[in-house]
Formats: C-alpha cells, sequence, structure tokens
C-alpha cells in the first residue's frame, strides 16, 4: 500500500519479481531456443548424442512440428519471468497434460548455483507433498543435445562441468556461444501466486485456515528432509485447482539449502528430532526478499527458524490483508512492515534496530484474529530465534490454533 504521502518503498530482493512480456519478445526469445536446439541445422536428428542423452524437443512452432519426431513437450505460452530464467505453460504430448517448464540459462556461475541450488532440493526430496511443487524431470541441454539429470551424476561431463562452476566461480561450461540450459519439467499451478489469489477475493476464513495449515506442513515437510527454503514470501507459493479446491504449493528453490549430514540423526521415524537437528545448521549468506527476512538474516548468521519467521510475516499479512506497492514491479503485494515517518520498514530490520519493539498483532482495530493465532503469530515473529517454534511445534499449535478457532 502506498505510505500515506505518495512514497513507496521498494520490496529489495536477489531476484526481481517476475513479470509477464509482451508477446513478441516471447517469440522472439522461443526463436532463440529452438535456434539453440538445432544448433543451426534443420535436422535436429544430425546432432550426435552421447550415452545417457537424447535430443531436446522443446518446441511450439508448427513448422519444427514436422521435422522433429516425437516431441515431448509443446510450449504454449510465457506465464512467468524473473532474472534467471523464463516459465513457460506447456503440454506434454504422450498424456496431454499441462505442465511447468522452467528455463534457465547457465551463463554466469550465480546462475549455475541458483539452478543447481533448486535442482538439488527438488531431487533430494525422496517422497511427494501435497505442498511442495512436484520436479518431474530436469534436463540439461547444450549445444542441441540433452542429458536428463540425475543427483550425483558422476558420469555425465555436463553435469560435473554445472558443479565446477558453481564452486569455482567461473565460467568452465565453453564459449559464450556454446548456450547451456537447464529445463526444469514442474506441475503446473494454474491459480497463480498467493498474492493473486488472495487479492482477487473477497476474505474467507476458512481458505485463510487452510492456507494455514497447508503452510505449516509444507515448512515441517522441508524441514524434516533437511531443506531451508530461505526465500519463503507469496510470489514463491502458488495455488493449483486441479482438486476443485484450492492447494498451495510452495516453489522456487534457487535459495534454497540442503542441509547435508543430518539426516539419520536420532531414531528412524523420529520427525521431533530431524525438525530440531536441521535448525543446528548455521547458514551465513544473506539472502531472501527483505520484507520476509528475520532479523538474523540481515547479520548473516541463522538457522532454519528463519523460515518459521518468514512464514509469521507471510500469515499475518494474509489474515489481515495487509500490502505494500513494490517500486520496481508496481504490484500490490502481501506483507506486513513497520512504519517509520513516511517509510515502511520490514520487520525483521526493524527488530534489528530495535530489539525490544513490540509488534502490534493484529495491527488493525477490527480483527476476527483468535488469541491463540495471534500469541502463535507473536511466537513465530520472535526476535530471537531460540523463541521461536520449530517446524514441527508449529505445525501441532497451527492444528490446535485453528481447530480452536
Amino acid at each position: 500500500m502506498d505510505t500515506g504521502d505518495g512514497r513507496r518503498r521498494t520490496a529489495k530482493s536477489l531476484r526481481p519479481c517476475r513479470r509477464i512480456v509482451q508477446n513478441a519478445r516471447m517469440k522472439r526469445e522461443l526463436g532463440k531456443v529452438l535456434r539453440s536446439l538445432t544448433g543451426g541445422n534443420t535436422e535436429v536428428s544430425e546432432v550426435p548424442v552421447e550415452e545417457d542423452c537424447y535430443r531436446v524437443e522443446f518446441f511450439n512452432s508448427e513448422k519444427l512440428e514436422r521435422k522433429v519426431m516425437a516431441p515431448r513437450y509443446s510450449l504454449l505460452r510465457e506465464v512467468g519471468r524473473g532474472s534467471y530464467g523464463v516459465v513457460y505453460e506447456a503440454i506434454a504430448r504422450r498424456t496431454g497434460a499441462t505442465v511447468a517448464v522452467k528455463k534457465l540459462r547457465c551463463d554466469a556461475p550465480e546462475n549455475v548455483e541458483l539452478a543447481l541450488a533448486e535442482f538439488w532440493a527438488l531431487a533430494s526430496l525422496e517422497k511427494r507433498h501435497e505442498n511442495v511443487v512436484q520436479l518431474e524431470e530436469c534436463v540439461l541441454q547444450r549445444n542441441g543435445m540433452a542429458q536428463k539429470m540425475s543427483h550425483g551424476n558422476k558420469r555425465s561431463k555436463q553435469y560435473l562441468h554445472l558443479v565446477e562452476t558453481s564452486l569455482k566461480g567461473e565460467r568452465v561450461l565453453g564459449y559464450p556461444e556454446e548456450p547451456c540450459y537447464l529445463w526444469f519439467v514442474m506441475e503446473f499451478c494454474e491459480g497463480g501466486d498467493l498474492n493473486q489469489f488472495i487479492l482477487s477475493r473477497r476474505p474467507d476464513p476458512r481458505t485463510n485456515k487452510s492456507f494455514m495449515l497447508q503452510l505449516t506442513s509444507a515448512v515441517a515437510f522441508l524441514h524434516k528432509n533437511n531443506i531451508v527454503h530461505r526465500d519463503l514470501k507469496p510470489d514463491n507459493i502458488l495455488i493449483s485447482e486441479k482438486s476443485g479446491v484450492p492447494v498451495l504449493k510452495v516453489a522456487d528453490f534457487g535459495l534454497s539449502k540442503v542441509c547435508a549430514g543430518l539426516g539419520g540423526v536420532g531414531k528412524e521415524g523420529d520427525d521431533k528430532n530431524r525438525s530440531v537437528n536441521v535448525n543446528k545448521f548455521w547458514l551465513s549468506s544473506a539472502c531472501g526478499s527483505d520484507f520476509y527476512m528475520a532479523p538474523e538474516v540481515w547479520e548473516g548468521h541463522y538457522t532454519a527458524k528463519a523460515d518459521i519467521f518468514a512464514l509469521g510475516i507471510i500469515i499475518w499479512a494474509m489474515l489481515e490483508r495487509i500490502t505494500f506497492i513494490d517500486a520496481e514491479s508496481k504490484r500490490e503485494l502481501l506483507g506486513t512492515y513497520i512504519r517509520q515517518g513516511t517509510e515502511i520498514v520490514p520487520v525483521g530490520e526493524a527488530l534489528l534496530e530495535n530489539p525490544k519493539m513490540v509488534l502490534h498483532i493484529p495491527q488493525k482495530r477490527r480483527s476476527s484474529m483468535s488469541d491463540g493465532i495471534r500469541k502463535l503469530l507473536q511466537d513465530m515473529l520472535a526476535v530471537n530465534p531460540q523463541d521461536r517454534p520449530d517446524a514441527f511445534e508449529l505445525e501441532i499449535r497451527m492444528d490446535q490454533v485453528t481447530c480452536a478457532a
């Protein structure tokens, strides 16, 4: 929302908000993709194929469709764009299912690092969760050849080159004219993101209750699998309506961290021990989107409890429909903040400057927020991470307070 005098606070982020581009620009982008897939030749089949490789067949050109056999996916339209990737709606030709295809260009070490982080996080999940976006497959493509990615595939030179690029912080893939892409094929969420869904509808207590339970379930699942998301925000929470009811999907794992070496501590199946253990893994990269960042993230020394803080900001904003206008994208976004004069300041930043500051929850005078939810939000947004519930405790408490409400 406006700050009162026409001034707006910019929501800083390592990755700007996605934006829809004009059809002409999309066609030019697709044209570049198609040319890179054919390597300049008219027949993709003329490109040599290495072991464990297959031809790249992402396209939406009817002309090429007559020349390439058995296309896997047809790109329909561009639905999102970030600073390091493009997302398309596509059709799986074999099943007719609608999927999302994310194309990430690995031409710089920082792009490779983000792409590998997303792949490692999603590929590390041995089980599916209804509220975490599902990765169907990941394809590494270079010079018209493609190879299905698998976690820790030491036989793939392309995969090892990507890892080396990320570790060394410099390009080792080849010459600039040899583009390298990672294609992520994931489930398609037709309901948009949480911002769009909430702000385009009238307030619904039942939807809010359902979303709170789904979000806490998703984060508990990730933490139990030793994954810290590090960029939880409404933009990265997608909505699927395939079942007739809205289902949240936590997505965009480019800044996530897989806390390796923590699995197997404690008794098998002991979810509480696993949730506690992930909170003993200290992280130092100050990353994320500022309006959802915990105080300790600003200092660069934090644990998975930072995800709990971000979730508190999201739920608080969703319940009271607190918004701000992002100065870069001009979009209205869900997010709570502290007003300081004519400026609005992220809650985490304000708490870092003044740890004794008391958060007024609920913020609006007329609010139907229950005492149980109010107390839970205050605990989730505690300055000291040790005073916040971990993901396992949060899931139990959220179930209790929503039932009571």
